[in-house]
């Protein structure tokens, strides 16, 4: 009977198809911490910690790094009837250095690359609002073009696109084409300074941004840049031109303790403003998400705020 109603519950209006992973830091010479991670789950995490019905879509190990994946997806009340596990070897992410940082994955055959779209269950998509995709899965080319391919099913539905590159090292020139078509996909776009001189190989950030926006005038883009602020761009119809317009925000005053999951904490804060709050300007809706994003600086590890811990910050801000 149990089962019976937890499988008549609703699937979820927000959904992060990529990659869980485990971050391995090296905290001295021969010690090391693990953490759950991955850029989607994260935003996943994050979003579900703002009240929003969240699932995250991927597949995990069946050891104890994917129990712990598990168990964080369940303690951070995901929908994990949409994540599927795999008797494979778990993606782990070594981090060498934190600062700067130095990393490499591990994960040549990892339960992430058997991921199978089709196998979600049947009606998982039915409420959908929202699909949150980027992070490492869409540079893993066994794995990039499922997820590809369910964006563009998804689009075409009518779901709403959201996509952060969020860019790692793996992202060489193979990874150019999926930008492209991801940018092409998305109403939505998150970058950072990083992603700009990362994907596009150079430090030029006003010419790398016009070629990222060059790739959809039409989306909607979210700039991050640490502790300069972040601006908004958007291609409206304001008092009747039709033109792009920018909205820009510094970042409440905060006594930062670690700036680890802000950029995934600030791109949910968009996205739940966006969906939550559509009688907000756009000013508002930049403001919420850098709050969001200091929110989640204010204590160790990658922090999903939760609306009360944004709030204050964000009236601070307006």
């Amino acid at each position: 009977m149990g089962e019976i109603l937890q499988d008549a519950r609703a699937f979820p209006e927000f959904v992060c198809p990529g990659e869980a992973l485990t971050d391995m830091i090296r905290t001295g010479p021969d010690q090391w911490q693990s953490l759950v991670g991955g850029s989607t789950w994260n935003v996943a995490r994050s979003l579900a910690k703002l009240g929003l019905s969240t699932g995250f879509a991927g597949a995990i190990s069946c050891d104890l790094f994917g129990d712990a994946l598990y168990a964080a997806s369940e303690q951070a009340e995901l929908d994990c009837r949409l994540i599927q596990r795999y008797a494979k070897s778990p993606l782990l992410a070594i981090v060498g250095e934190t600062s700067p940082p130095d990393y490499f994955f591990i994960g040549d055959d990892a339960a992430d690359l058997y991921f199978d779209p089709d196998a979600l269950p049947t009606g998982w998509d039915q409420r959908l609002r929202w699909a949150h995709f980027g992070g490492i899965s869409l540079a893993r080319p066994r794995l990039a073009p499922k997820l590809i391919a369910l964006a563009q099913r998804l689009k075409a539905q009518g779901v709403k696109i959201s996509y952060d590159p969020n860019f790692r090292k793996l992202m060489d020139a193979n990874y150019d084409a999926t930008l492209v078509t991801m940018c092409g996909l998305a109403d939505v776009i998150k970058v950072s300074d990083d992603d700009l001189i990362g994907l596009f190989r150079n430090t030029d950030l006003v010419h790398n941004f016009a070629k990222l926006r060059a790739m959809n005038p039409k989306s909607m883009i979210l700039y991050t840049r640490g502790a300069a602020g972040a601006s908004l761009h958007s291609h409206l119809h304001l008092r009747g031109d039709d033109q792009d317009h920018s909205w820009h925000a510094q970042p409440p005053k905060i006594a930062v303790v670690d700036t680890v999951g802000a950029g995934d904490a600030s791109i949910a804060g968009l996205l739940y403003s966006l969906d939550q709050h559509p009688e907000r300007s756009p000013q508002m809706h930049l403001n919420f998400a850098v709050a969001s994003g200091a929110a989640a600086c204010l204590a160790a590890g990658a922090q999903a705020p939760s609306v009360a811990d944004i709030a204050p910050l964000f009236a601070s801000m307006s």
